[in-house]
């Protein structure tokens, strides 16, 4: 299942040049990311009060194809690829009128918020992630 999730660049988000700094593609995934667990009912504020866990970046990587700029509007696409009792992987695509400008795959924890220790995904968190890979 695909999650979409749309921004406008703002100036902050753009060198002297009105081009998106690269680094900020990290920051719009990250947002669609959080966008799409919350739109599961599995918000990270949630995971961390009742399960004492939260998904951290273990990896991430980007290939760069076009740039953004001032006033964009821009799509971020979301697809949970793959997971694991301890991590999941995520698919993730920057468009604009969709042209591909930015795309690549995360990798994501689960780490225990009191020890910083990875731990296993809570079970009925697992089990509704693992329904939206269908």
């Amino acid at each position: 299942m695909t999650f979409k999730y749309s921004l406008r660049v703002y100036f902050e988000d753009t060198d002297a040049g009105g081009i998106v700094y690269y680094g900020n593609y990290l920051k719009f995934m990250e947002r669609a990311r959080s966008e799409w667990f919350l739109q599961q009912s599995i918000g990270m504020k949630s995971l961390m009060e009742d399960h004492e866990m939260v998904f951290v970046v273990s990896r991430t990587e980007l290939d760069y194809l076009r740039s953004a700029k001032l006033e964009d509007v821009l799509e971020i696409s979301t697809e949970l690829t793959e997971l694991k009792r301890v991590s999941a992987v995520f698919k993730q695509t920057v468009t604009r009128n969709g042209e591909v400008l930015c795309q690549g795959t995360t990798k994501v924890g689960c780490v225990n918020t009191i020890t910083l220790k990875p731990c296993a995904i809570p079970s009925e968190v697992h089990a509704q992630l693992n329904q939206l890979m269908r």
